[in-house]
């Protein structure tokens, strides 16, 4: 087998990273736990994922079924955590098939032995936080929402940060000079008087969060791909290209974006990990997500305010440390991938 590299770059590339094996497998171990928590709600729900009752089958995780269904009483949808319902749904030949760990990020525990927050048990197996809902199931959804919270700041910094980057460093002069001065002006502004000032006029959300994060999480970007589009505007090759008259967009696109794409790629696991720690000390500190959505942040503070209560900051150390680690690895071996001195 030949074992020269590819001509192909991206196919060179990648076989330059899995050279790396903390990276590589890093790499994998993150897009696997990312994958899974994408099914969060067939991992860990109260909703069964499949019963059998009376000679017919339901799907509770998908379809919404009022508790007369299943003998209840009431026209509302039926509480799968409530013993009689429970009973109705395993009496006789009915039968029903649970998620992995039965309970949802929001689902209160109204009968556990001990007072809230209750230790780690056979019932929950992280414990409970100090409302009764299930640890578990608040990691499982909370590192799903905060790479998902991560990955789209990522994508909005990126196409705002090359967009400005390019700009600037291609056509240079008073634009150059003009925008530096601008995002100078903007930088001057304090990030966490603006979120403070926002969360307090604002009802706290998804949403609110990723529009102010994006009013600020470009511009460390766009001096990276800047400097790259003033080194390569001065390339033979860019002169030859304007000569035989190419358009502005069609330079920036062909020739000049492919080569400042090596700062961004290697920049895209380090942005992630700085958005998901900005998203949890935002919710530790009260000003993010309300406290009702699964949050690593607020499970933090509830650790904090609970200090007996030690599975709620360690689990939730482990698993937001654990996520960026990981991050930190992929981040580090692309920077090194892409190495021009190492090619």
């Amino acid at each position: 087998m030949n074992s020269s590299p590819s001509p192909y770059p991206l196919r060179y590339r990648w076989q330059r990273f899995k050279t790396h094996k903390r990276g590589y497998y890093s790499l994998w171990i993150f897009s696997i736990l990312f994958f899974l928590s994408l099914f969060a709600e067939f991992l860990s729900n109260e909703k069964p994922l499949l019963i059998f009752y009376n000679y017919q089958y339901y799907f509770p995780i998908i379809q919404t079924y009022p508790e007369t269904t299943f003998g209840g009483f009431f026209a509302t949808e039926a509480d799968y955590t409530d013993a009689f319902i429970r009973e109705q749904l395993t009496h006789a030949d009915n039968w029903m098939i649970e998620t992995p760990n039965p309970y949802s990020f929001n689902t209160l525990n109204y009968t556990t032995a001990t007072p809230n927050p209750a230790p780690p048990s056979d019932t929950h197996l992280l414990g409970t936080d100090d409302h009764g809902r299930d640890v578990l199931a608040r990691l499982i959804y909370g590192f799903r929402l905060s790479v998902l919270f991560g990955l789209t700041l990522m994508f909005i910094a990126v196409f705002i940060g090359i967009l400005a980057g390019a700009i600037q460093g291609y056509f240079g002069g008073r634009i150059d000079l003009y925008s530096q001065r601008l995002i100078e002006i903007w930088t001057s502004i304090p990030e966490l008087y603006v979120l403070i000032i926002f969360s307090s006029l604002f009802h706290p959300s998804i949403l609110l969060l990723i529009v102010l994060l994006s009013l600020f999480g470009w511009i460390s970007l766009a001096d990276y791909v800047r400097a790259e589009f003033l080194k390569g505007r001065n390339f033979t090759y860019i002169y030859a290209a304007q000569a035989l008259g190419v358009g502005h967009f069609k330079i920036i696109w062909r020739h000049l974006l492919p080569n400042a794409m090596t700062p961004v790629l290697t920049y895209i696991p380090f942005f992630i990990s700085r958005a998901v720690l900005a998203l949890t000390s935002l919710d530790f500190l009260g000003l993010g997500l309300p406290p009702t959505e699964p949050s690593l942040g607020n499970l933090l503070a509830q650790g904090k305010n609970n200090i007996e209560a030690w599975w709620l900051s360690l689990f939730t150390f482990i698993v937001l440390v654990s996520m960026l680690v990981l991050l930190a690895f992929i981040g580090e071996s692309l920077r090194e991938t892409f190495n021009a001195r190492k090619s």
